[in-house]
């Protein structure tokens, strides 16, 4: 497929910038760059560079995952993030899991995998229930770097899972709330994103609201435990 023009990024989407950084609200369905085998979408970065020729993307999202992305416009202010190893960097997301979680807090610290294939590392999730939504529960979970779907996989190690997570999630389960809610992805929502600015220094905080579709979601399921149909 060729693309012969590009559109700039609608200008409700620009989360932040200044002269350093540019931070972006990323659609659930969206590449933030690109990755192996067949390409029907370009990645945003290719679209933030027609406005930002020297972008450079400082961490990613999951294909499905929507919310907040941060770019670096130069290389110099990358190196400075990565050398830092994103030390003070929190990243806060919502999630819709299977099941009631009991605990109304927590941190899960399974090891995962490492980026570089070799062997497992250390990694955290903290979470807290926002809201028990019959069988589901609204959470709200917090990582600092973050390995490969450290999220996913941390809820499917304490069994629950996101739903319609086909990977990590329960095929039986993924198949009801499939067919109920008429949608066939997972919902994580990266909300808010703080860290130190690599320039100023200054703490900044960025937060994206959450998406039309998931606040849809949400309703239908509320609709659902209180007996209104959808």
């Amino acid at each position: 497929m060729l693309y012969t023009l590009l559109m700039p990024i609608a200008k409700e989407r620009i989360l932040f910038e200044d002269q350093w950084l540019l931070a972006v609200s990323k659609l659930a369905g969206e590449l933030v760059v690109q990755g192996k085998g067949r390409l029907d979408k370009l990645p945003l970065l290719d679209f933030l560079r027609k406005d930002h020729p020297g972008i450079l993307a400082i961490h990613r999202l999951d294909f499905e995952t929507s919310g907040v992305v941060v770019f670096a416009k130069s290389k110099s202010i990358l190196g400075q993030i990565l050398a830092t190893k994103f030390a003070g960097w929190k990243k806060e997301y919502v999630a819709i899991a299977l099941g009631q979680v009991k605990q109304g807090s927590g941190s899960i610290t399974f090891k995962l995998p490492a980026r570089s294939g070799e062997g497992k590392v250390a990694a955290e999730t903290q979470y807290s229930v926002v809201e028990h939504i019959g069988p589901v529960t609204l959470l709200r979970l917090t990582i600092e770097r973050g390995q490969k779907h450290q999220i996913r996989r941390h809820l499917s190690m304490i069994h629950h899972p996101l739903i319609l997570d086909d990977v990590y999630g329960i095929a039986k389960a993924n198949k009801e709330f499939g067919k109920f809610l008429k949608l066939h992805r997972f919902f994580l929502h990266a909300s808010r994103i703080t860290f130190p600015h690599p320039f100023t220094g200054t703490q900044t905080e960025i937060i994206c609201p959450m998406p039309k579709t998931f606040e849809v979601v949400l309703k239908k399921l509320r609709n659902l435990v209180a007996g209104k149909g959808s």
